[in-house]
């Protein structure tokens, strides 16, 4: 199936997300569709799916104009959208999400017929090698799985087009590589896909076509042969720098102790086991470690969001352990959580309101315990401006916003105040390659400035770009630090436990 879009425009309000794009998906490819968070790629593909109408401009399939008025329609002329954000129930199984909203029955009492979705689950399943079993419930699978379910919702309406919305925005490296090979099978296979992203590495890997937008307008095409400072240059309208410039470290005194600290979970079985560590004043500490081996109980532990069953956590010669979330924030801590949509913003909130939720009764934002709303929104608009976050107006809730733009929301007010201490989880996830240059250069300032600084990221690349040491976890130990130039292979292999298989 041949797809065309010609002309397409979308405006809200004054605003212009989409201006005049032109895009050919042929059969059998993967066109990636490049562009920096808030380009307008993914209200393209909401247009294209049927969930936002075209002000102006056409959609063709097989060289006849094809009218959408919701997924439906797009479904039925065999177009398949796997959202960022997925749309699974979670309490259902995969056999249910796969027939919801597409229900069979059978029988005079017309029950539905769950066994033939169990059967179309198996066979997508075993045809692309995702290991899903029909009758697993929903939230007990991973992500990367979850994706899987999304796909296979896809492939079992005979979608012959499928649109992928940044799917590696929460998936682990090796999860990123699973998908990446499920990509080139489904073009393998036939099935066009339009990959919609900002990560140049996977766009070298697996498409065919590429086309830049950047503010709404495509502003060229690529061949996946082009290197990564030509992609990123398109994207970005300049040149970017893909590695990260940092002068030595000068560490000053130590400004974080923790002290055998030990997490449980609720049935007591250990997360963080005896914990040991220090970061100075002027330093950057990477925790680096395969993901669910202890990296978020121990952010969580030092700011307080989960309780300790031992150990000590002291900033600046202060005793954190115990205090209110509140408390410890204030005595200087920024954070950035790993779940910005969980755990660092209200999406039903404002902009303005989300960069002042643990600051709303501080100087200058409030007087005499009443909040300062002009100060709010004044403030709201330096700091949009700063990191650019790509929006209609600091009056538009955080909801709305793209991931990367809502990540931006997030660091701009944690890095907006004096620190201390920041600890930044995955603090460049979902972020294209203009704005990791800038959050990279800002964490660097942060350390510069005088700050203890801990990053945890899965992204082994920015962990021995920004490290000034590396803590190695695993089980939920720091099975050793080392520095940046440490071989990659060696902390692979500490990654993995080998360290500790060793010792035993």
């Amino acid at each position: 199936m041949r797809l065309e879009l010609r002309g397409v425009t979308k405006r809200f309000g004054d605003f212009t997300a989409n201006d005049k794009i032109d895009l050919i998906v042929e059969p059998g490819s993967v066109h990636a569709l490049l562009g920096e968070n808030g380009a307008g790629k993914s209200t393209l593909m909401n247009v294209l799916f049927g969930l936002y109408d075209a002000d102006e401009g056409e959609i063709l399939v097989d060289g006849e104009p094809a009218g959408f008025k919701g997924p439906g329609d797009a479904m039925a002329a065999g177009i398949g959208m796997v959202h960022q954000h997925f749309m699974l129930v979670h309490p259902f199984t995969v056999a249910e999400n796969v027939m919801l909203g597409h229900e069979e029955v059978r029988g005079p009492a017309k029950l539905l017929d769950l066994g033939n979705a169990r059967k179309r689950v198996k066979e997508i399943s075993d045809r692309f090698g995702f290991h899903v079993d029909p009758d697993a419930v929903v939230e007990d699978l991973s992500v990367g799985a979850q994706q899987r379910v999304e796909i296979i919702k896809a492939l079992s309406q005979r979608a012959e087009i499928l649109i992928l919305d940044e799917p590696t925005a929460v998936l682990t490296p090796q999860e990123t590589d699973e998908l990446l090979a499920i990509v080139k099978q489904l073009r393998d296979s036939g099935t066009a896909v339009v990959l919609i992203t900002h990560k140049l590495r996977e766009v070298q890997a697996v498409a065919d076509h590429i086309t830049v937008i950047r503010r709404g307008k495509v502003v060229g095409t690529a061949l996946p042969t082009a290197s990564q400072e030509e992609l990123a240059s398109l994207m970005v309208g300049r040149d970017v720098s893909m590695t990260v410039d940092k002068p030595e470290a000068k560490p000053g005194d130590v400004m974080l102790e923790v002290e055998s600290l030990t997490v449980l979970d609720e049935f007591d079985h250990p997360q963080l086991r005896n914990v040991s560590f220090n970061v100075r004043a002027g330093e950057i500490l990477a925790v680096a470690g395969v993901q669910g081996n202890g990296q978020t109980e121990l952010t969580e532990a030092i700011l307080g969001v989960v309780p300790t069953a031992a150990g000590t956590v002291k900033l600046d010669g202060e005793v954190l352990t115990g205090k209110k979330i509140k408390d410890t924030l204030m005595s200087g801590i920024g954070f950035v959580p790993e779940d910005r949509t969980e755990d660092g913003l209200v999406a039903g909130f404002s902009i303005a309101n989300n960069l002042i939720l643990d600051i709303y009764d501080q100087a200058p934002y409030s007087k005499g315990g009443v909040l300062r709303p002009s100060v709010v929104v004044s403030e709201a608009e330096k700091n949009v401006e700063q990191f650019d976050v790509r929006t209609t107006g600091v009056h538009a809730t955080a909801g709305s916003l793209s991931g990367g733009n809502q990540q931006k929301v997030v660091l701009a007010r944690e890095l907006s105040r004096p620190l201390k201490l920041l600890i930044a989880s995955q603090p460049t996830r979902g972020l294209d390659v203009g704005s990791i240059e800038f959050v990279h250069k800002r964490i660097v300032q942060e350390r510069d400035n005088g700050a203890a600084v801990i990053i945890v990221s899965s992204e082994l690349d920015e962990v021995v770009a920004l490290a000034d040491r590396i803590a190695v976890m695993y089980h939920g130990k720091i099975v050793d630090i080392v520095p940046p130039d440490t071989d990659r292979d060696t902390l692979g292999l500490m990654m993995a436990g080998a360290h500790e298989e060793d010792a035993a």
